[in-house]
């Protein structure tokens, strides 16, 4: 037993040193070339019997394509292991069929001699059907199967990598998570490619089959009467049964692997259930389909001369089997919590009022509608709650401070389908969701048009149509973005987030910022707070950050131009005006990536000196020039903002540091793309090219 043991392992030592491969390599060969004694055939018949059977459960339990991704190589292999053991099996026949059934072994024999039962025509017509059906059935059908597959697969590719990045940018999945995702496409695509052409394998093999049969009957008979005086009777006895039972022992390990071919390459893709569950929750989940069914066997079972009894029987059992899953599914309804219902239906007393029955409004909130409380429920594996909780950790991390938890709330007042994005109690933003559909986003440029409701999509405008579960990789094939009912809200909630950032940021959360930052840098903290400034104009300064787009993840840096200046000024648009020049690196980089020159709009001097006299004594913030100006520079600015985009560059504005906030405040949402950058907040070393001058005129 131990040296049994031992064996085994210097085979697995073997194998994990990169021997296995040429080793199966040689035995095929082997195979070819080397005459086999027939009790070694009939060990590797039955090998392939038994590798074809593992194939096909492995198939059977798999629980999505990739579970079992080296498949298209093992079907090549097992077809190249019994194309050799057919080649060896014909030689047997060939030289040694004279000695009677056995000559090729008793597994050849047995499964001739079962088969014909000594009837050859019947041996003949049964291997022939059993041929058909792989052939024509099995193998077709796996094979067109395949090729649909894979042009599917890579056609759905580009849609599929876009729903990863916005599922990224929405903060749904972290970075790790978008590689193994991106990297799980790509291995799909080779998976559905690969078995494309493995079909090919598989169908070609059952040719040879047919081939082979002919060649063993015509050149056994052929050797039987001409080499060794066998009457035609006593060759066609012999070389029939072991033309047969060779053909057997070769085909129906070829119709499991085929079996196996048509099952992998029919798997719903993504689907996460092994063959069995997917079976129990799809065809036995209605009891309306067996109700219907038994009624219709139970009528045809009392027409006379019908075969009552097994009809009869069989309407019994869908019957039975129908009120078994109803009952089943009615008693899981009743234990089930209701969301709405109270937990205590006797009434209480009204306790004396107090302040705890004051409720402050929520910073960030969500109301739905009673159709969307399902993707709020955890226990109807509802989506929603982590979604969200992703997109704070997300928006978190990428501004520099903790975003406030989203409080959710129904509203009956809402429609069915309908959700409310609140801030500090007032409705900024609103939608629709279908919540057992999936919504398909056209990103600009798709193949073509998908069935389902047509709509927009709420966080940024774009033409959608709600579709089917199952239409899913249909759509990502024709270009377009499909996202579950879940990840539209959450990515709505995200771009709220990001578009008021600055009002989130409140006194207790800068206060908890510096607390942190006075873990590590303690003596800049306590310069600052209170001594030079107060935490108000912190607040303020830091908000001007976020309502421009600049992050505070950089905090020290900020706290310490803050330090600098605020010896000088206490104002905070001034003290804002440096905290943008010492972070001036970081915010090109974000605009422009790692280039190392950029290209800008400049004003002209006439004008950018005009615009400096009137943001003297105009509000803060303002710029106090006639309405005629303003629409002249905005069509101007439009004009070169288009033109950049349109060579895939981003829109810069280069002015004074003195009136940037005054232009970036006024055209903020009119013109959301264009960067408004001062002089001072360009990084030394930064190349500058002017792409164009805005004159007065």
């Amino acid at each position: 037993m131990i040296a049994q043991t031992s064996r085994l392992q210097q085979v697995q030592r073997w194998f994990k040193q990169g021997l296995g491969a040429p080793l199966v390599i040689l035995a095929l060969l082997g195979m070819i070339t080397i005459p086999l004694p027939p009790w070694l055939l009939d060990v590797f018949f039955t090998f392939n019997i038994v590798l074809s059977l593992v194939i096909l459960m492995v198939t059977v339990y798999a629980k999505k394509v990739l579970d079992f991704a080296v498949f298209p190589t093992i079907i090549l292999v097992a077809t190249l292991f019994r194309l050799s053991l057919n080649i060896a099996s014909t030689r047997v026949i060939l030289l040694e069929g004279q000695n009677g059934g056995d000559a090729a072994g008793k597994v050849i024999e047995a499964f001739g001699a079962f088969v014909i039962g000594g009837n050859y025509a019947v041996g003949i017509i049964i291997f022939a059907i059993l041929v058909i059906i792989n052939f024509v059935v099995v193998t077709k059908g796996a094979g067109r199967v395949a090729e649909v597959s894979a042009r599917f697969t890579l056609d759905s590719m580009p849609g599929k990598q876009m729903a990863i990045d916005a599922d990224l940018s929405a903060g749904l999945i972290t970075q790790e998570q978008a590689q193994e995702r991106r990297k799980e496409i790509t291995q799909e695509a080779d998976f559905y490619g690969s078995m494309d052409g493995a079909s090919k394998f598989v169908r070609g093999d059952a040719i040879a089959g047919i081939i082979i049969l002919l060649i063993n009957l015509i050149g056994g008979f052929a050797i039987g009467v001409g080499q060794h005086g066998l009457t035609f009777g006593e060759a066609v006895e012999i070389y029939t049964l072991l033309t047969i039972g060779d053909g057997l022992v070769a085909q129906i390990p070829a119709l499991l692997l085929s079996s196996a071919t048509a099952i992998i390459v029919t798997r719903v893709s993504g689907d996460t259930k092994d063959m069995g569950e997917q079976v129990e929750n799809q065809l036995f989940s209605d009891p309306k389909a067996l109700a219907v069914t038994a009624g219709i066997m139970g009528a045809m079972g009392v027409i006379p001369g019908m075969p009552n009894l097994a009809f009869l029987s069989f309407a019994a059992i869908a019957g039975g089997a129908a009120y078994w899953i109803y009952h089943n599914q009615q008693q899981a309804k009743l234990v089930q919590p209701s969301l709405s219902d109270p937990k205590d239906d006797t009434p209480a007393k009204p306790a004396e009022l107090g302040w705890d029955d004051v409720n402050q409004v929520d910073l960030l909130g969500l109301e739905v509608g009673y159709r969307i409380i399902s993707l709020v429920d955890q226990s109807q594996n509802g989506q929603l709650l982590d979604r969200v909780r992703g997109v704070r950790r997300k928006i978190s991390q990428e501004l520099g401070f903790l975003v406030s938890p989203v409080h959710i709330r129904d509203n009956l007042e809402l429609k069915p389908n309908q959700y409310r994005i609140m801030l500090m109690g007032v409705a900024v933003g609103e939608g629709e969701v279908m919540p057992d559909r999936e919504l398909a986003i056209n990103p600009g440029q798709v193949f073509g048009e998908i069935a389902g409701a047509k709509t927009k999509d709420p966080t940024f405008g774009l033409e959608a149509v709600w579709i089917k579960l199952e239409d899913r990789e249909e759509a990502q094939a024709l270009g377009y973005t499909v996202v579950d009912a879940s990840t539209v809200i959450a990515t709505h909630i995200s771009q709220v987030i990001q578009d008021n950032a600055a009002q989130l940021l409140g006194f207790d959360e800068t206060q908890q910022l510096l607390d942190k930052l006075k873990q590590s840098s303690p003596k800049l903290v306590d310069h600052l707070v209170p001594d030079s400034l107060p935490l108000a104009t912190v607040v303020k300064v830091l908000q001007g950050l976020l309502a421009e787009k600049v992050p505070i993840k950089d905090l020290r840096n900020i706290i310490a131009a803050l330090a600098e200046k605020a010896v000088q000024t206490k104002d905070a648009a001034q003290l804002l005006m440096h905290v943008r020049a010492a972070l001036g690196r970081a915010i090109v980089q974000a605009i422009i990536g790692m280039k190392t020159s950029m290209q800008v709009i400049t004003l002209d001097p006439s004008l950018e000196q005009l615009l400096m006299q009137a943001s003297q004594g105009a509000p803060e913030g303002q710029l106090a020039i006639e309405p005629g100006l303003a629409e002249r520079l905005h069509k101007t600015l439009r004009s070169e903002v288009e033109k950049l985009e349109g060579q895939g560059e981003p829109a810069i504005l280069l002015v004074s540091p003195q009136i940037r906030v005054q232009l970036a405040r006024l055209f903020r949402f009119s013109l959301p793309s264009l960067n408004i950058l001062a002089y001072t907040e360009v990084p030394e070393g930064l190349q500058i090219g002017v792409v164009a001058r805005v004159g007065n005129s």
